[in-house]
């Protein structure tokens, strides 16, 4: 698992290699100029041109190193400089003045001849740092660097695409699209969440001496990236001398009539994630259709009739026993007297529950109720459900993803799964993980009825949190990548993901 830092700790990071461990500022700037080089190197065609566009910063010291080492090695390379000269920083002074040897002089960006394909051009304008939107020259170099990629160039950008906010991921106007993201040191918040993601292309991050030491914790504040080896290590490979009762009994309470196809779901996510036991607690019109989904799934009729509400209470505490984790809301017929059977089951079931759908639906209207939880409580909401849960507009929160859920998951004491493109896991502590796994093909229904079912079926293995959450958020994406892989992301469904994982389990050989 790897941190992602802020445009702050980095400066604080590099500061402290040559403050603290002797790493100076020169050798740092070398250190990644040579990766930058190489990274560019590798994707230059035989014979390709590169062109190295540097702003005065230390940034633009790093796209000079790498300029000399392209240099060294015979290369063709196009030096443009952006920005006032006199404002070039001592480094950039020293690194420019040692390109004098290969007779190479700066040319401004109109006279650069049009990259095109096999060509590649290295973005070293701004780097990390950057909390305005480019004007003047600046601007126009990087509308230069955006046609030159549209015309086949690749583009290499150091640390961050020119134009990226370091922190959000948003982009300002303009801002570099980068085929590959050479980043130094460390991870930068900004690239782990859309649309920066995507602004980076290829995020290669490299080491260039600062030693991890170097940045300072910040308990309640970090931000990490989840890798396979994390989620794979999660699930230790299960012994010979084990049974169903080994692996949990999860209860999921859902579906209703029209929505049978919601608790199926749920109930597959748990089954496909490994638990030795599930069952369904539904609507009783309804548990047949359930359980024709699955010949292995248990059914527990819930006779009552309309939306949950305290009539349920009894026939859920007594379906929940001998459970060890519960997930509710995935197509629950709610009313006004749910939110009220919650803040019962709550006060009296002591295991995990996942609450998605309108089980969150219910709880925004009295947020109080999670606190009164015996057991752990992990919510699952996508982007609609996390606005009515917060009161914060859809579009602000999506600008605002990481301090929203944090804020969230620290207040209320859960494990909050915010779902969408790079989904963030923020835990009770404070510290938010960014899963890297799915893809466009999963935005249909009922891809978040099978992982809330998949995230049941871990916490009923004996995982803790958070976890059995980034655990099974991650295995959820890459079923789905490697289904796509196979079947291409038009028509992908929610059952095939869950069917899926037995590829994931099958590639983890668990």
């Amino acid at each position: 698992m790897r941190r992602a830092l802020t445009a702050a700790r980095m400066r604080a990071a590099d500061q402290a290699a040559e403050s603290r461990f002797g790493m100076p500022s020169p050798l740092l700037m070398e250190n990644a100029g040579r990766e930058l080089a190489k990274v560019a190197r590798e994707l230059g065609a035989p014979g390709g041109r590169y062109v190295v566009v540097c702003g005065p910063g230390n940034n633009g010291g790093d796209g000079l190193v790498a300029a000399r080492f392209l240099l060294s090695e015979g290369l063709r390379v196009t030096l443009v400089l952006v920005g006032d000269k006199a404002k070039l920083t001592r480094e950039s002074k020293r690194n420019l003045h040692a390109l004098a040897p290969y007779g190479i002089q700066a040319q401004p960006l109109g006279a650069v001849p049009e990259p095109r394909a096999g060509d590649v051009v290295v973005d070293a304008l701004f780097g990390t740092g950057l909390t305005r939107a480019p004007t003047g020259e600046f601007a126009e170099a990087i509308q230069h660097l955006l046609r030159w990629r549209a015309g086949g160039a690749k583009v290499v950008a150091a640390d961050m695409p020119s134009g990226l906010h370091t922190d959000t991921g948003e982009p300002f106007t303009p801002c570099v699209e980068a085929d590959v993201t050479v980043t130094f040191g460390f991870l930068k918040q900004g690239q782990l969440q859309e649309p920066g993601a995507t602004r980076c292309g290829e995020l290669r991050c490299v080491d260039i001496g600062i030693p991890s030491e170097a940045v300072e914790p910040q308990p309640g504040a970090e931000l990490f990236l989840v890798e396979e080896a994390d989620a794979r290590g999660a699930l230790v490979p299960r012994r010979s001398d084990t049974h169903k009762g080994s692996y949990g009994h999860v209860l999921v309470v859902a579906g209703s009539h029209g929505k049978s196809g919601a608790a199926a779901m749920a109930a597959l996510g748990a089954l496909r994630g490994g638990a030795g036991l599930v069952t369904v607690a539904t609507r009783s019109e309804v548990v047949e259709s359930v359980l024709g989904h699955a010949p292995e799934v248990m059914g527990w009729p819930l006779d009552t009739r309309g939306p949950l509400g305290l009539a349920d209470l009894e026939p859920l505490l007594e379906a929940a026993e001998k459970k060890d984790v519960l997930v509710i809301g995935p197509g629950i017929p709610r009313g006004e007297e749910t939110v009220t059977l919650l803040r019962e089951l709550f006060a009296r079931v002591q295991v995990p529950m996942v609450l998605d759908a309108d089980a969150l639906n219910a709880v925004a209207t009295d947020l109080d109720v999670l606190r009164r939880a015996k057991g752990r409580l992990v919510l699952t909401p996508h982007p609609g459900e996390m606005s009515r849960l917060t009161g914060v507009p859809t579009k602000d929160l999506q600008r605002a993803r990481v301090e929203v859920s944090r804020d969230f998951a620290r207040t209320h004491g859960v494990t909050l799964v915010l779902k969408g493109a790079r989904t963030l896991i923020a835990h009770s502590d404070g510290t938010v993980y960014v899963n890297p796994t799915g893809n466009p093909g999963m935005a249909t229904g009922g891809m978040g009825d099978v992982l809330s079912g998949l995230v049941g079926a871990l916490l009923g293995q004996g995982l803790k949190l958070p976890e059995a959450a980034w655990t099974a958020v991650y295995a959820h994406g890459l079923s789905g990548d490697l289904m796509v892989a196979r079947r291409g992301q038009l028509g992908l469904s929610a059952t095939d993901v869950a069917k899926g994982l037995c590829n994931v389990w099958t590639r983890w050989n668990r």
